[in-house]
């Protein structure tokens, strides 16, 4: 596996007939061995799986956890040499960001919403970072969760309106035994909002197997089961198209409920296809 720190060194590599990449934030787990799973499918024998890991600062806002996210620098590597990663970039943000830079990347109509209304200034951040490391390491495709599903369709809009030649593969959802998603920021979680926190998946699974159309109904129903869970503060819980983000009034082939519910100073996110 190579390990690259800075631009310069990136843009020196060999390109593989076909680089695939799975962009992350570290603290690397079981569902990003499944990303990485689906990368090594996608890349074929004489392709390449890269993996990038950068904390992006962009994406934190002011007050927010961006210090105390878990960097464990030594595990990620191990666990990317595991999984058989071919290229590892590893950049600093001094690397990534200029003091005086001034370019940005704005989604200003899908960001607007959900997680961007609640976090000003977070997907303007992600498209930043992943346009920079599209340009930077040129992969042929990229492997995305589905549990940030709204980062997902950002992602696809930016791929789309700037034309970038990027596939954007999306994997499903991997999840721990009592259905908790799997995330970098459940080890921020003690014991008992570890516990408590699985109420999202059964929260989720209840809405679905419902009887109910309506949204206000479906929502009342997650709102009711994560709000008998007393460390849970929920942010939002909304039914909407799974393409303009935008709410609907009933389920339908294309609707999804997604939410985000804070336990402690921990925000954890997850959705479920309804339609």
């Amino acid at each position: 596996m190579r390990i690259i720190t800075t631009i310069k060194n990136a843009h020196a590599e060999a390109r593989a007939r076909r680089r695939v990449l799975v962009p992350t934030m570290g603290a690397l787990h079981r569902a990003h061995g499944e990303l990485i799973r689906v990368a090594r499918e996608h890349a074929g024998r004489d392709g390449e799986v890269a993996v990038s890991i950068f904390v992006n600062p962009l994406q934190f806002g002011p007050g927010s956890d961006y210090e105390r996210y878990p960097r464990p620098e030594k595990a990620d590597e191990e666990f990317c040499r595991d999984a058989g990663v071919d290229l590892l970039f590893r950049p600093s943000v001094t690397e990534m960001y200029a003091d005086d830079r001034s370019m940005f990347v704005d989604e200003r109509s899908l960001s607007q919403v959900l997680e961007g209304r609640s976090r000003p200034g977070h997907f303007r951040g992600v498209c930043t970072v992943v346009a920079k490391l599209f340009n930077i390491l040129a992969p042929r495709a990229a492997v995305f969760g589905e549990k940030d599903f709204q980062q997902l369709v950002i992602v696809r809009r930016m791929v789309r309106d700037l034309n970038f030649t990027t596939e954007i593969i999306a994997v499903p959802t991997v999840r721990e035994e009592d259905g908790l998603a799997c995330s970098s920021r459940n080890q921020c979680l003690n014991a008992e909002e570890r516990k408590q926190a699985s109420v999202l998946h059964r929260a989720l699974l209840a809405a679905r197997n419902s009887a109910e159309k309506s949204a206000k109904a479906i929502v009342e129903l997650a709102r009711k089961m994560i709000g008998e869970v007393p460390l849970a503060e929920i942010d939002y819980v909304e039914l909407v198209d799974a393409e303009t983000l935008q709410p609907v009034e009933m389920t339908g082939p294309n609707s999804v409920l997604a939410l985000a519910v804070c336990f402690g100073k921990t925000q954890l996110i997850d959705n479920i296809q309804l339609g």
